[in-house]
């Protein structure tokens, strides 16, 4: 299991990471491993504001369909729109081409609050 020494992570088994203000949201290597071939993805709004822990999403896959939830409260500024045509890339590069969306957070600081990789390495092994 890939867990990048570089991101956060939520116990809901997303990943967050700082890029120049915003904080770009995916679900993590975990997580998508869990659920299977992926084969549909309801992206959040733009312009939509969400609160930290509150839905953002959906993912259907070949097993079950997961909610996403947004690791901090803000305002969704960018979705990843090439996963309406290609949800696959949920699984075949969770942390790169299969991210989901950015946020302009409310509070950065609350980035902090989350786990890092080696407490959420213990949650999943544990």
């Amino acid at each position: 299991m890939d867990v990048p020494e570089d991101l956060r992570y939520s116990t809901d088994h997303e990943w967050a990471r700082l890029d120049g203000g915003r904080i770009r949201v995916g679900i993590t290597d975990y997580a998508q491993g869990a659920l299977g071939d992926v084969v549909f993805v309801d992206l959040p709004t733009p312009g939509t504001t969400v609160d930290s822990g509150g839905m953002i999403g959906e993912v259907e896959s070949t097993k079950s369909v997961s909610e996403i939830y947004a690791p901090l409260a803000g305002e969704v500024v960018a979705v990843n729109d090439a996963l309406s045509d290609s949800p696959e890339q949920l699984n075949a590069d969770p942390y790169g081409d299969g991210w989901i969306c950015e946020i302009a957070p409310t509070d950065p600081a609350a980035l902090g609050a989350l786990l890092d990789a080696a407490a959420y390495r213990q949650l999943t092994e544990g």
